[in-house]
């Protein structure tokens, strides 16, 4: 038996799911603490472009109540190569900038009536997307849609990070909040 730390329940306490307290203090809390489910809207979310952040953010996005899809017009990588029908419940995120495919993709997901659509990549490079879409025509207004960077400014480095970071601006931007500290 190990030595009780401070944070440990008092010796003979059951561990607990928040044992009905989160009702008393609104859905939210309920929620929080187990005592109801959650009621999550359908939602969509794309990565295009296998890789580690594109796995990341499947797997996160699975976890927070996303319908995933992998898109990848490479046959020799995972994914489907088009793009499924996507409604105004998806959200897209396009995990490198430096695939010949980023124009026709882009323009192909700008076609649809997806709720939100980013490119990773670095704010102080020039974004590749803009020229790629102008090339193929497409109007400027739908490539002011296009956000780039992607998430929360958190300083990601790793695949997961940068997942944790576009999925929480993702969040963020959903429930029309900035996603900073402030509340």
């Amino acid at each position: 038996m190990g030595t009780p730390h401070a944070n440990d329940p008092p010796s003979g306490a059951r561990p607990s799911n928040g044992g009905g307290r989160g009702l008393e203090d609104g859905p939210a809390c309920a929620v929080a603490h187990g005592d109801v489910p959650a009621d999550a809207p359908e939602r969509t979310l794309v990565a295009v472009f296998a890789g580690p952040v594109a796995d990341h953010l499947l797997r996160y996005g699975a976890d927070l109540g996303y319908r995933t899809f992998l898109v990848d017009p490479d046959k020799n990588r995972d994914g489907a190569a088009d793009l499924p029908p996507l409604d105004a419940t998806a959200d897209v995120v396009v995990t490198d900038h430096h695939r010949p495919e980023l124009g026709p993709v882009l323009r192909d997901v700008l076609t649809q009536p997806v709720r939100w659509v980013g490119v990773m990549g670095n704010p102080r490079h020039p974004a590749p997307h803009i020229p790629a879409l102008t090339e193929l025509g497409v109007p400027a207004a739908d490539i002011a849609r296009v956000h780039r960077p992607i998430g929360l400014n958190i300083g990601s480095r790793t695949p997961a990070e940068i997942a944790i970071a576009a999925l929480a601006g993702l969040i963020a931007d959903r429930n029309g909040r900035p996603g900073g500290f402030e509340f």
